[in-house]
């Protein structure tokens, strides 16, 4: 197995502990493994040339995040985005150290650990393309769930500061996506000038 299995199952092995479980292809499974499995699909269809470290990234993007509870962190936004950054340190850290025990030098362990934490979105195409992955698996899996508990309102005001984060390749992905009709109207919304 080379040093990248080790580590995607690694990743896996953590994320199958997850007691928050959904349904997915007809099965209870633990929520962050489908998660990460998403993601890694997502990778290869669109960044196939992706190195090992977005490959990595984009499996461990949630891993074990059921650890840092939402509720520890302040209500509200401030509270929302510390929770969201103390989760992007944490799985960087812990993808380290999978790294680390499985072969990887400091300079790979921490270029990974950059992409996690999203830092240089806009200049550095590794992070971009992980946030790319992250928005359009929401896009695919999810936003039918979000959609439903909240208002028309608040879900084109996040549909549109999800479409900025986005590159342009990412956009013309999501165009592409086959949305349920109610969802691709939102879509629509969102996107009109």
């Amino acid at each position: 197995m080379s040093r990248l299995d080790s580590v995607l199952s690694a990743i896996d092995d953590i994320n199958n502990q997850d007691p928050n479980n959904i349904s997915f292809d007809g099965q209870t499974q633990p929520k962050e493994l489908i998660y990460g499995r998403q993601m890694s699909q997502c990778q290869r269809q669109h960044w196939p040339q992706a190195s090992e470290y977005l490959q990595i990234a984009a499996r461990a993007q949630h891993i074990k995040r059921w650890f840092l509870k939402r509720s520890e962190f302040e209500a509200g936004k401030a509270g929302y985005l510390a929770w969201r950054k103390e989760q992007g340190k944490y799985h960087a850290r812990l993808t380290s150290e999978l790294m680390s025990a499985n072969g990887y030098n400091d300079q790979e362990v921490a270029q990974t650990a950059a992409i996690i934490r999203k830092e240089k979105l806009r200049t550095n195409s590794e992070s971009q393309a992980l946030e790319d992955i992250a928005c359009l698996v929401f896009l695919q899996y999810y936003f039918d769930d979000f959609a439903a508990k909240h208002s028309e309102e608040k879900i084109i005001r996040i549909l549109q500061k999800t479409w900025k984060k986005m590159s342009v390749k990412a956009q013309d992905i999501a165009l592409t996506l086959s949305l349920p009709e109610h969802l691709a109207a939102l879509v629509e919304k969102a996107l009109a000038p």
